[in-house]
């Protein structure tokens, strides 16, 4: 078969892995689902043991369907959710929640229960906030970390190693305890650009203890991105994975940081001058990058070198998409109806949905006409960006009695196109910060929509770019493990071999341009109302 490579991919509810070949063509993939455990208090966890055996399961799967042998693989790549494991000096599991499971012992990224600790963390006046856009999120390490300290001190005391989740992986998968850029960087205030800690800020936030023996907890050693760890593979991992010993593994990135290097690639000054990167999952990510650092407030970063060697990162977008999107239509009493014909069929409620809906449309920008009379701020789990407010909420307008196909079918409009108006704030953030946005190259589950991407255009009155390939995050992992490999001298030259651009949609302009923008009218004022309740019944 020859040279091939493997990106592996650990999203919120499934692992998944896929075989390329230097050319960015995906040969075979297979996907694995993991449990997740929900509580009250806003708890979300999940077992490192079973992602990894998920990531085991998927990786086999994907070789068998590519049909390659062992011997033909020379680099792997994981990225995986910004969720953090803890594991005691052995590597043992540790309980990180109210059940006492040390099986369950990941807070995922998009647990909300150190909102108290995030809320500290920002009253005080700490420089390294400067590069999370001015305000520390939830969905970080650090309010993670202060959590556990104050709530579950056992655990904390005993834990010999906090870790991302994608540098657990390739942990497990070297021995390596080196830590990538882009994770500590982007989720636990590490400064790239100095190549330090900031000791000062953790002894000012009570987290001091991560400081001693040369930061052992939370990384000694951080490599940047696709750099080979240890000897690559360990024996029991290569035997876990059905791969060979020795095979070079990378440095990882966190996984929307996989989608946009897969989606931008490398080519013309790094396939990012102008060019923002949207990643659609759970969440979804806006991606930047810029020579030079721009402070932006509300947006993450500027990250030095956490994506791209070099340049500066900036990190935006929303903390529910695909999440708000599928707690939307379940809100719905058409639902049931909905879910139990996509079980018919074999099929996903939402892709029924879609379909159902552009057939009642004379064109994919002509639809989301149907959502004139109902809107949607879809701020299910609070703002991650340009407002960095994790207490923000939903707001809707517009909702009767129906109960029927037509009503949520306009429910679903309004959502995306509340989605649409959420992009649209980071990119105009990114503007006033002088930071190019002319397109956005959209990647994850939800860009394979051709509703979604005419939506998402018109919101943001930008053109909408699709990567050649369907499977933009598992590209970018995969060119970790081309340059970890030896197969490419970097990521950018990984970028320029390996990606390309499909297709470009257009906003549509017009009557559609005027409708969009009469909606965002009525989405800005939702926002201001969502403010305003709140202030109001704060204390009462």
């Amino acid at each position: 078969m020859g040279e091939v490579v493997i990106g592996v991919d650990v999203g919120t509810g499934s692992a998944r892995a896929g075989v390329f070949d230097l050319n960015g063509r995906l040969l075979g993939s297979a996907r694995q689902p993991i449990r997740i455990w929900h509580e009250p208090g806003d708890i979300v966890e999940q077992s490192s043991a079973d992602i990894w055996s998920a990531c085991a399961t998927a990786i086999r799967g994907a070789v068998t369907e590519a049909g390659v042998a062992p011997s033909d693989v020379r680099g792997i790549g994981f990225d995986a959710t910004c969720s953090l494991v803890v594991l005691d000096p052995a590597g043992r599991s540790l309980p990180v929640g109210p059940s006492g499971d040390p099986a369950r012992d990941v807070i995922v990224w998009m647990d909300h229960r150190a909102l108290a600790e995030t809320r500290a963390i920002n009253a005080g006046d700490h420089g390294v906030l400067a590069y999370v856009g001015g305000a520390i999120s939830p969905e970080m390490q650090t309010p993670k970390l202060k959590w556990l300290k104050t709530h579950l001190p056992e655990t904390f005391s005993e834990a010999g190693h906090f870790l991302d989740l994608s540098d657990f992986l390739t942990f497990k998968a070297t021995g390596s305890l080196a830590r990538s850029v882009c994770t500590v960087t982007c989720k636990w205030t590490y400064l790239a650009h100095e190549s330090r800690w900031d000791d000062a800020f953790f002894r000012a936030v009570g987290l001091e203890d991560l400081t001693a023996d040369d930061h052992r907890r939370i990384g000694r050693e951080i490599v940047p991105p696709g750099t080979p760890l240890g000897a690559g593979l360990t024996a029991e991992a290569a035997a876990a994975l059905g791969l060979k010993p020795g095979t070079p593994v990378a440095a990882s990135l966190i996984d929307a940081h996989a989608g946009a290097v897969g989606s931008l690639g490398g080519g013309e000054g790094g396939g990012t001058e102008g060019r923002i990167a949207y990643i659609m999952g759970t969440s979804a990510c806006v991606m930047a990058s810029t020579p030079e650092a721009r402070f932006v407030d509300g947006v993450w970063g500027p990250y030095f070198a956490a994506l791209m060697p070099g340049l500066w990162l900036n990190e935006g977008g929303q903390s529910a998409a695909g999440a708000a999107i599928d707690h939307l239509i379940r809100l719905h009493p058409a639902y049931p109806k909905l879910a139990a014909a996509a079980r018919d069929e074999g099929g996903d409620p939402v892709a029924l949905l879609e379909r159902r809906v552009l057939a009642r449309g004379a064109s994919p920008a002509e639809t989301a006409l149907l959502a004139r009379a109902v809107h949607v701020l879809p701020d299910f789990l609070g703002n991650r960006s340009p407002f960095a407010d994790p207490d923000a909420r939903a707001v809707m307008a517009g909702l009767g009695l129906e109960a029927d196909d037509d009503s949520l079918d306009r429910l679903y409009v309004a959502g995306l196109c509340g989605l649409g108006y959420g992009a649209a704030e980071v990119l105009e953030a990114l503007r006033r910060s002088g930071v190019p946005a002319d397109m956005l190259v959209v990647s994850g589950g939800a860009s394979r929509s051709p509703l979604v991407r005419q939506i998402l255009a018109d919101a943001t009155g930008v053109p909408v770019a699709v990567p050649a390939t369907a499977e933009p995050v598992l590209l970018g992992s995969a060119m970790l493990g081309a340059v970890a490999g030896g197969l490419m001298p970097d990521l950018s030259a990984a970028g320029d071999r390996m990606c390309a651009l499909a297709s470009v949609v257009e906003p549509a302009g017009g009557r559609v341009a005027d409708f969009h923008t009469a909606k965002r009218t009525v989405y800005d004022r939702m926002r201001a109302l969502d403010r305003e309740s709140r202030a109001l019944m704060a204390g009462i």
